[in-house]
C-alpha cells in the first residue's frame, strides 16, 4: 500500500516545493528503518513507493529445489538443493527460482543474496530426462532436436526465471563449486558476483546434446568476458572453462582453494554489502541493469518498467 507524503515525511506537501527538498527527505528516509522498495517515474511526475511492512519470507513457503535460509542478519542463502541429481534444473526449478527471487527482491529483511548448491556439483544444468517429453513435442522421429526451435512458450519461463535474479532489487553473489553446466551459466552470469573454488569448471555444452543455448546463454556470457571471439567458441564447442581461465577472462573475480573456504568468503562479502545503505545498492544495482542510458530513459517514458531511478539524474 502507498504511504502518502505527509504521513512518509511528517511534513505537508506542500511544504516539499523542490526537486531538492524531495531529495533531501529521502535521504533522511533511508537513513532511518523505513524499507524504500522502488522509485517510480513516469514521463509526467515522479512517485514514491515505500513499504513499512516487510514481505512475507520464506518461512511462509517451502521449495522442493530449494533450501533458502539465513545464515546472517540481512543475508538469505538460496541453494540449489536436488544433490542427488547434482542440481539439475527440471521444470519446478524454474518456477520456484523467479518465485523465490521475486519474494527477495521485496523482502526489508534481505539486503543481500548468497546463491549455492548442494552435493557434488554447483548444477548440471537443464534436466534433460525431466524435459524429454517437451522436447519430443517439437521433434519428429529421426529429425535432430536443433533444426527444430523450441516453442516460446516453453523458453520464456526459463528465460524469466533467470531474469528475476538480474531484476530482483538485492545483490545476488553465486559461490560456484565442481561443475557449472548448461542453465548453469545463464544462471550465474545473472547474478552480481561470481566466485568459485579451484575445482570448478564452466561449459555451455548444450552443442553436445544438438541443443542450441537458447536461454540467453550468449546474451549474458558476452556481457560479462567482453568477448564475442570466446564466447562464440564455448558455445560451438562446448569445451570447458577452468577456474583459473575463467578468473582470466572475467567470469569470476576470485578463485578459493577449496568450498568451505568460498562460503566462508562470499557469507563475509555479503555482510559486507549487507551492512552499506540498502537505498544506495539498490539504486547502484539499477544502473548496472540499465546500464544503457537510452534503454532506460525508453523504458521509462513507455512504462515498461517500474525501475528505481538515480536521483542524481534528476536533481539539480
Amino acid at each position: 500500500k502507498l504511504l502518502r507524503h505527509e504521513i512518509l515525511f511528517g511534513t505537508p506537501k506542500a511544504e516539499v516545493n523542490s526537486s531538492m527538498q524531495m531529495a533531501g527527505c529521502l535521504r533522511n528516509l533511508l537513513n532511518r528503518s523505513y524499507s524504500v522498495s522502488r522509485v517510480l517515474v513516469s514521463s509526467g511526475a515522479r512517485q514514491l513507493s515505500v513499504s513499512a511492512v516487510a514481505m512475507a519470507t520464506e518461512g511462509s513457503r517451502q521449495f522442493e529445489t530449494l533450501e533458502v535460509t539465513r545464515p546472517s542478519e540481512w543475508v538469505v542463502q538460496v541453494q540449489l538443493n536436488r544433490p542427488e541429481k547434482s542440481n539439475a534444473m527440471n521444470i519446478a526449478f524454474f518456477r520456484e527460482l523467479q518465485e523465490c527471487f521475486d519474494r527477495l527482491s521485496d523482502d526489508s529483511q534481505c539486503r543481500c543474496v548468497l546463491l549455492t548448491g548442494a552435493g557434488k556439483n554447483f548444477t548440471a544444468g537443464l534436466d534433460l530426462q525431466d524435459a524429454a517429453g517437451l522436447f519430443q513435442s517439437f521433434n519428429d522421429e529421426g529429425t535432430d532436436v536443433a533444426e527444430k526451435p523450441l516453442h516460446m512458450s516453453m523458453v520464456n519461463p526459463m528465460q524469466d526465471s533467470f531474469t528475476a535474479i538480474e531484476k530482483c532489487q538485492k545483490p545476488v553473489i553465486a559461490a560456484i563449486h565442481a561443475a557449472c553446466v548448461g542453465g548453469g551459466v545463464d544462471l550465474t552470469t545473472a547474478c552480481d558476483i561470481r566466485l568459485c573454488t579451484s575445482d570448478a569448471w564452466f561449459s555451455v555444452k548444450e552443442v553436445n546434446e544438438s541443443l542450441v543455448a537458447d536461454i540467453s546463454t550468449p546474451e549474458r556470457l558476452l556481457k560479462v568476458v567482453g568477448s564475442e571471439s570466446l564466447v562464440r567458441e564455448l558455445v560451438y564447442t562446448g569445451r570447458k572453462l577452468v577456474a583459473r581461465e575463467a578468473l582470466m577472462v572475467g567470469l569470476v573475480s576470485k578463485v578459493y582453494t577449496d568450498r568451505e573456504g568460498m562460503l566462508a568468503g562470499a557469507l563475509k562479502l555479503a555482510e559486507t554489502i549487507a551492512s552499506k545503505s540498502p537505498g544506495a545498492i539498490q539504486v547502484a544495482k539499477t544502473i548496472f541493469y540499465y546500464r544503457d542510458i537510452t534503454d532506460f530513459m525508453a523504458s521509462r517514458d513507455t512504462g515498461q518498467h517500474d525501475v528505481w531511478v538515480p536521483l542524481w539524474l534528476y536533481v539539480p
